[in-house]
This record gives structure tokens, C-alpha cells and sequence, in this order.
């Protein structure tokens, strides 16, 4: 029996908006809060953190109100829903113009209570002379904590060192708060203290906020080792909402990396993982790794200067190919090489919401940057900062960047620098270049180049009426090239960076000489990537 396809009733549902729609929102209402307009100009601006926090709230609540509308009406086609969810943002984003940034901190500043809104309060001891903090300075410097009905949910004791009594002190204190803390700033609060006296102090703040259901935690600068993690195991083996953590500068080593991936028991919230400067190494990334795997709305992910190598790298990668909500990637300063580069590019093909990838000092080289460029040419559309800057990259990638990066229209800062891309790499990239708007910097410094790729730099880029600045010094540009540049940027200096290490007379160390040294020259530019194991 077929069908009648004219007589079958047809229609449309608008409500609900898909998950891109609700963030494609939230990234219009974050620049109409850190950008000058004619709806704008008579309000201050806000912090990009601060616009996105807020846009992120106001777009929850306009949600949820027009949800509840159109659940009311379930046979509605939903457009009454889709026009009162417009209004309510709207109506939502005034009312956090008319305040006015916060002058506290980047996160503080929220939209009224009128708009259903909470305002977080903060308590920081952060600032200041660093110093150490016994019990008598604690009943003092804490008492605004034990005042009833305060409204603490957040609190920083960053940059005090907390001694033996004074963490008694703070005991009660935190059992009376535990209820309603949300953040808690942890970092470097035991500097200087004994051993001992340090995991003491840290089993105390541990147990006391045990239970408590944090978002935001930090742990940072306390050189935990494993003892610190597991002398704050108590903490974390209770926070099943956290959203953010961070474990950086830790000397968190491949026996602690795996405590952390003990003691944690649910990251299905976790959106924002920092892990930077640790000793980590391949044994401690896959500890790491079984921690991103869990942690499915990964959004912010850093794990740079870890000492990780190729076999972590790939342990990594394969973790970070299921984070599909990923938007910030740091990897600098690790050990991946070509195996990890390619592991890592496969990450990236499922990466499509990547906005910033830093991938510096990952001893690439040409295969692993070509994989790479290759997965995000079809991947992170709206990809705005990518660093691959000492990779050992020459122009035989340069066809392949050159080809990613003009599908990039988000694109606004761009670093290749301490690479060997030359003159030939140099031109292939600019021309790449020349369609992208949103272009703000560009670094290819200690590249190689003279003064023929520099000057196709410059024209390139002074096209753009927002470009801030070019860098691109450390190369081998000629003084009359020098003079050039100074022509072309007579009228905007400032869009030019410093030149004091460029080297006029360098000489590419591919090319024989048979001046005088040439030939030292010339071996000890073939030697210069060699590695003895």
C-alpha cells in the first residue's frame, strides 16, 4: 500500500535547538559582550572570561524558561518557545550590560539575582606578601568566614603557607562551609613547610571538605608528589561534580599520575583538566590517559612540559579521540615525534570543535606536521590559534600547512616559529594567508627567511585592517630587505616586531661556500638536529 504523500499533514518542529544552535548563541552573545557596537557603546565591555561565563549563564536560563514554556504547549509546533527564549536573552544580556564588569575577578562578574542569576562570593587571601600563616594570624585572617550566613562559595588561599595550627584553625571553619563551597583554591598553600608537617596539613583541609560538591578545584604548585596526592585522597574520592581541576607543577611523577587516576572516581563532568609541568613521562601519561577517557566533556585539556614521549603521546591521543566537545588543546614542550604526531592527527579528525591547538616543541618534523595538517584541513572549522612553533619543520610541509590553514576563516593567531621553513614555505603559507580576515598574529621568526619571503609577509598581512602584529625576526633578512620593511610598515610600526636578532649576513647552512668556514658552517648545520642516544 503506498502513500499519499499530498494528503499527509506536514510540519515543522522548532523547538527544541540542537546543541549547536544553543552554542552558536553563546558565542554571539560573548562577542556582543566584548565588543563595541551601536547596541553596545553606552556599556563597558567585559573580560572575554567574564563574557563567556555570563553568556553561558544567561543562555541556561533562557533555555530552561522557554523549555518550561513549551512544555506546557507539547502539541505546539514550538515557535512560541524559540521567540520567548530570543526575548529572554536578550532581556538577560541588557540587564548584565547595564552592570558592568566585575572588578574582582574574571568569573565574578554575573547577571542579577532579579534574573534568577546567583552572584558567587569570594574569599581570597591570595593577594599580597607571600608569608607563612601560624594559628593566631589564621583566627584573624579567617574570622569573615565564620560570620552566620555568609555567602562564601568560593575560596583562594593561594600564596599563604599554611603551618600545623593554622589548618586547625581553618577545621571548623570548612566543616560549617562545606555545604555551599562551589570553587576551592588549594595552590601553593604549603610552601616551605616540612615534609611532615605539609602532609599533615593537607590530610586536614582534605578531610574537612570531604564531601563537599566542588565544581572547581586547584591543587596547583604544592610539589604533591604521590604522598600529596594521596594525602588529598579523601578530598578527591568524594567529588563526583568537579568541572575543573588542576594539578600543575606538581612533581606528580608516573607513580602519583596513577594515584590521580585512582582516586578520582567519576570526571563526567569534568570539562577544564590542566596537568602542566610534571614529571609525568610515558608511564604517567597513560595513567592520564584512563583519566580523559572518562572524562567525556573535556573541553580544556593541558598537559605540556610533562616529559611525555612517543609512547604517552600515542596513549594520549587515542584518549583524546573520544573527547569530541574538545576546544583547547596544549600539548607543548613534550617528547611526541613522528609516531606521536600521527597518533595525535587521528585525534584531531574527530576533533571538530577545536578553537585553540598548541602543539610547540613536539620534535614533529616534517611527517608528524603533515598528518597533522592534513586531519585539521577537514576538522575544527573554526579554529582560531595554532602554535607549532620548533617542530623541525622545513618547506616539504609547507604545501600541506599552506592547505589547512586557508580553510581556517577563524584563524587569528598563527606561530611557526624555530623552524625551517625558508623563503620557498614562507611565501607558500602567505599566500594561504591572504583570504583570512580574523588574522591577528603571525609568528614565523628564526625561519630562515630573507628578504623575499619577509616582504611577502608584510604585504600580505598589512591587507588585513585588524592585524596587530608580524614577527619575524631571527631570520636572514638583508638590510636593503630591512629598508623595505620599513617602507611598508611606515605607516603602522607597531604591526612590526623587533628585528634585533635578525642576522643579515646569515647564510643558508644547505648551500656550499667556499668562503672561508663555509664548510664548518655548512657541517655544523647538518649536525645541528642530530641526537645521540
Amino acid at each position: 500500500m503506498e502513500l499519499n504523500s499530498q494528503n499527509r499533514p506536514f510540519s515543522i518542529k522548532l523547538w527544541p535547538p540542537s546543541q549547536n544552535t544553543r552554542q552558536t548563541l553563546v558565542e554571539k552573545m560573548t562577542n556582543n559582550l566584548t565588543t563595541k557596537s551601536i547596541f553596545t557603546q553606552k556599556y563597558e565591555t567585559l573580560h572575554p572570561k567574564q563574557a563567556e561565563e555570563n553568556a553561558k549563564r544567561i543562555e541556561d536560563k533562557a533555555f530552561a524558561t522557554a523549555n518550561l514554556h513549551y512544555e506546557k504547549e507539547p502539541d505546539g509546533d514550538g515557535g512560541s518557545a524559540v521567540q520567548l527564549y530570543a526575548k529572554e536573552c536578550s532581556k538577560l544580556l541588557l540587564e548584565l550590560l547595564k552592570m558592568g564588569p566585575s572588578k574582582n575577578s574574571v568569573k565574578e562578574a554575573v547577571i542579577s539575582d532579579a534574573a534568577a542569576v546567583p552572584r558567587e562570593s569570594v574569599f581570597d587571601i591570595s593577594k599580597g606578601q607571600r608569608a607563612f600563616i601560624e594559628a593566631e594570624e589564621a583566627q584573624e585572617l579567617l574570622s569573615p568566614l565564620k560570620e552566620p550566613g555568609n555567602s562564601f562559595t568560593k575560596i583562594c588561599f593561594s600564596n599563604r603557607s599554611f603551618g600545623l595550627g593554622a589548618a586547625e584553625v581553618a577545621k571548623p571553619i570548612f566543616i560549617s562551609l562545606k555545604d555551599q563551597l562551589k570553587e576551592v583554591d588549594l595552590s601553593d598553600f604549603i610552601a616551605g613547610r616540612p615534609e611532615a608537617e605539609a602532609l599533615d596539613v593537607m590530610r586536614i583541609f582534605s578531610a574537612t571538605l570531604e564531601g563537599s560538591v566542588l565544581k572547581y578545584l586547584n591543587l596547583s604548585d604544592n610539589a604533591l608528589g604521590e604522598k600529596g596526592v594521596r594525602a588529598f585522597g579523601t578530598l578527591l574520592k568524594s567529588q563526583s561534580c568537579l568541572e575543573e581541576l588542576y594539578l600543575m607543577n606538581d612533581g606528580i611523577s608516573e607513580e602519583a599520575a596513577q594515584a590521580v587516576s585512582e582516586l578520582i572516581p567519576s570526571t563526567e563532568k569534568l570539562k577544564v583538566l590542566h596537568f602542566h609541568n610534571n614529571m609525568t613521562g610515558d608511564e604517567g601519561a597513560r595513567a592520564i590517559a584512563e583519566v580523559v577517557k572518562r572524562s567525556s566533556c573535556l573541553e580544556d585539556f593541558r598537559c605540556s612540559s610533562t616529559r611525555i614521549g612517543d609512547e604517552g603521546g600515542v596513549a594520549l591521543s587515542d584518549a583524546l579521540g573520544d573527547c569530541t566537545h574538545l576546544r583547547k588543546l596544549d600539548l607543548r614542550d613534550n617528547m611526541l615525534g613522528v609516531e606521536g604526531g600521527v597518533s595525535l592527527s587521528k585525534a584531531l579528525a574527530k576533533n571538530a570543535e577545536l578553537r585553540e591547538i598548541y602543539l610547540s616543541f613536539l620534535n614533529l618534523e616534517d611527517e608528524g606536521a603533515i598528518a597533522i595538517a592534513n586531519a585539521l584541513k577537514a576538522s575544527a572549522p573554526r579554529l582560531e590559534v595554532l602554535e607549532m612553533s620548533g617542530n623541525n619543520i622545513t618547506v616539504d610541509a609547507a604545501p600541506a600547512i599552506a592547505n589547512c590553514l586557508a580553510a581556517k576563516q577563524f584563524l587569528a593567531k598563527l606561530n611557526l616559529s624555530e623552524n625551517e621553513l625558508k623563503d620557498e614555505g614562507a611565501i607558500q603559507i602567505s599566500k594561504a594567508l591572504e583570504g583570512l580576515s580574523q588574522l591577528k598574529e603571525i609568528d614565523l621568526s628564526c625561519n630562515r627567511i630573507t628578504r623575499d619571503g619577509a616582504q611577502q609577509l608584510a604585504l600580505t598581512v598589512l591587507q588585513k585592517v585588524d592585524f596587530e602584529r608580524l614577527d619575524i625576526d631571527g631570520n636572514f633578512i638583508s638590510d636593503e630587505g630591512i629598508k623595505e620593511l620599513m617602507v611598508i610598515f611606515e605607516k603602522s610600526p607597531d604591526k612590526l616586531g623587533p628585528l634585533d636578532e635578525n642576522d643579515p649576513d646569515g647564510k643558508d647552512g644547505d648551500e656550499e661556500s667556499d668562503e672561508e668556514g663555509g664548510v664548518e658552517d655548512a657541517l655544523e648545520s647538518k649536525m645541528k638536529n642530530l641526537v645521540v642516544d
